[in-house]
């Protein structure tokens, strides 16, 4: 996708070179830059102009408006940008072990169409709070839900060796989540301390239907006049869950997300739910203020003492 738009800013800059001979060759590469800049911001627009149709309910404290909520764009915008030209193409990671990590050790899991990249923002936060940390690269990006289970379980098993300890945290992100809920349908939770989940569809969203893939399948809610339905692979893993399993489950969502829709689809009963406003999607990892709830709560869950 980045050598798509790459060849498309030189062709548009060549053909405005061609047209307009006198601006110059900066001024033509400009000019290509900028309009793959707005179709990408477009793109932008209309994600959130979908999420807004099927939006759930605003309570009065968390609407915006005017300079508010353009930068909110903005800034999902930026996130949106440096993640899918930047971090992840060229900062996909494995691991980072701190010689004098503290607490319990992280396992990073991705969400649709990305790849351990998507994580450099908040690697970086785990990296200055001396959390040990590896991170999955989910393959391939169209697969089911289930396929991933044991590439997250390899990845579990592998930090629970190089650390030593006997407990992990899993750290997700949108279809992440439900990552982590098909390993727990596998695999129990015998091997996790805590499930923190960043803009998770727990009951899907209607922004699915764009997606392809059988794993944008099983994350699609659907819209119909008596309200909406989640997929039958979502209701079918929630009939094997309870109450225990979701206590496990932090579940950090915004009310303005751009994807998950309704945004309350994120918010998942029995879990610790921590509701924000203001936050893109994309955003979620990179925004200072969910990083600093990801470490709180990775140090709360280090400090309850194993059974």
């Amino acid at each position: 996708m980045l050598l798509l738009q790459a060849l498309v800013a030189a062709a548009l800059a060549w053909l405005f070179a061609f047209l307009l001979p006198a601006a110059g060759g900066w001024l033509a590469t400009a000019l290509g830059l900028a309009c793959v800049l707005g179709v990408r911001a477009a793109i932008n627009a209309n994600n959130f102009l979908i999420a807004s149709r099927f939006r759930s309910h605003l309570p009065a404290h968390f609407r915006i408006r005017g300079i508010a909520f353009l930068r909110l764009f903005l800034a999902e915008f930026r996130a949106s940008m440096v993640s899918s030209s930047w971090s992840m193409p060229f900062l996909a990671f494995e691991r980072c072990l701190p010689e004098d990590a503290e607490g319990l050790p992280v396992l990073l899991v991705h969400g649709y169409g990305c790849n351990s990249g998507y994580w450099r923002a908040m690697s970086r936060a785990l990296q200055r709070a001396r959390v040990a940390h590896h991170a999955v690269n989910l393959e391939p990006v169209t697969a089911s839900i289930d396929d991933y289970v044991a590439q997250v379980h390899a990845g579990v098993e592998r930090l629970r060796k190089e650390t030593g300890s006997r407990r992990v945290i899993l750290l997700c992100h949108s279809m992440g989540g439900l990552v982590a809920r098909a390993y727990i349908r596998v695999h129990g939770t015998g091997r996790l301390a805590r499930v923190i989940t960043l803009g998770t569809p727990h009951h899907g969203t209607a922004l699915a239907h764009f997606g392809v893939g059988l794993n944008s399948h099983q994350m699609r809610w659907t819209a119909s006049e008596q309200g909406g339905l989640a997929s039958e692979w979502l209701r079918e893993i929630a009939a094997g869950e309870d109450i225990r399993t979701y206590r496990l489950f932090v579940s950090i969502w915004s009310h303005h997300d751009n994807i998950i829709s309704p945004q309350s689809s994120s918010r998942l009963e029995g879990a610790r739910n921590i509701e924000l406003h203001a936050v893109g999607h994309v955003a979620l990892a990179m925004d200072k203020q969910v990083q600093k709830l990801v470490v709180e709560e990775i140090r709360a869950a280090s400090a309850i003492p194993l059974p």
